[in-house]
């Protein structure tokens, strides 16, 4: 996998439809943290084998940040994967980060894909293991076998979360993915967020939730990341750049927890090194180690985005 794009923040990750010229040429002008140009559902299957230029065209000649660049080939059971990773990776060059694969039911799906990309990046002229990969949990079986995919290939770098597929897969009673999901008698993707996270982490993976489509409502969509950020995912779908927006302070801590985890680990630090004791009040909280463990997990996510600790 690529350490550039391992260590970089993903809290909104903006959709691309690889077949629009004109919204490719938007996509690095959007403040968002990663692209991924989609060859998969926002793509005619008639416009497929013609996007794939696109895509190459705009990943080598478009001004890219430093962003995560990736790239949503189409899911195994269909004509068109290997064609989307030869054509794309032997073609973009170094700048492309990653590859989605969606549609993942199987840790063998990742197994393959992996063995594909080490024979295109061999032929292409690229390091071996470049293209790290993106895999999307979007049904029952895929949910039930998220363990064995997380632990598949060490080319994997984030877990993603496909919430319109999954609800099909299982029968939900819906038509669309809004913040209405959160609010039923029953939601099945407590259990669903709770599984990904887990398996995610377990194998030190980002862990992404998918799209929020009623793409003009941005107060929902606050209240719906605010379900999976609660969670401790690391970021969410974009649609638009303005969720995108949205999605990067959601999904950051706040400047006053930021700078609270920073007090913390000088709390603790005084405590352990020069007190001797592995537990201390702070305020009126008892912190140790495990405080500690929380404080830092703050601190490094906030840096991945950017944020500096208040000068006091």
């Amino acid at each position: 996998m690529s350490s550039r794009s391992r260590s970089l923040p993903r809290r909104s990750c903006l959709s691309t439809p690889g077949s629009s010229s004109r919204f490719l040429a938007k996509a690095p002008t959007a403040t968002a943290d990663f692209s991924f140009l989609d060859l998969e559902d926002s793509v005619a299957p008639n416009e497929k084998v013609a996007a794939r230029a696109k895509v190459v065209d705009a990943i080598t000649n478009l001004p890219w940040d430093d962003r995560v660049l990736c790239v949503r080939v189409n899911a195994w059971d269909t004509p068109w994967t290997y064609g989307d990773v030869i054509d794309v990776v032997g073609n973009a060059g170094p700048r492309l980060d990653e590859v989605m694969l969606p549609k993942v039911q199987r840790a063998s799906d990742v197994v393959a894909l992996d063995l594909l990309l080490s024979q295109v990046e061999r032929n292409a002229g690229l390091e071996p293991g470049h293209i790290g990969i993106e895999a999307q949990i979007e049904t029952a079986l895929g949910l039930i076998n998220v363990e064995e995919i997380c632990a598949s290939s060490p080319r994997l770098e984030s877990i993603v979360f496909g919430p319109a597929d999954f609800a099909a897969s299982i029968g939900m009673p819906v038509t669309t993915i809004d913040e209405t999901i959160h609010d039923g008698p029953s939601n099945p993707f407590s259990y669903v967020f709770a599984k990904i996270l887990m398996a995610g982490r377990a194998n030190g993976l980002h862990v992404i939730d998918g799209p929020f489509l009623k793409v003009r409502d941005l107060n929902a969509l606050r209240f719906a990341a605010g379900i999976s950020a609660s969670y401790g995912f690391d970021g969410k779908w974009a649609l638009t750049p303005d969720q995108a927006v949205v999605l990067n302070e959601v999904y950051s801590p706040s400047q006053e927890l930021f700078d609270k985890s920073f007090d913390i680990l000088d709390a603790y630090r005084d405590a352990t090194e020069k007190d001797h004791t592995g537990a201390v009040m702070f305020g009126d909280e008892m912190i140790d180690e495990a405080s500690a463990k929380i404080a830092n997990s703050f601190v490094a996510r906030g840096a991945r985005s950017g944020m500096q600790r208040t000068t006091k």
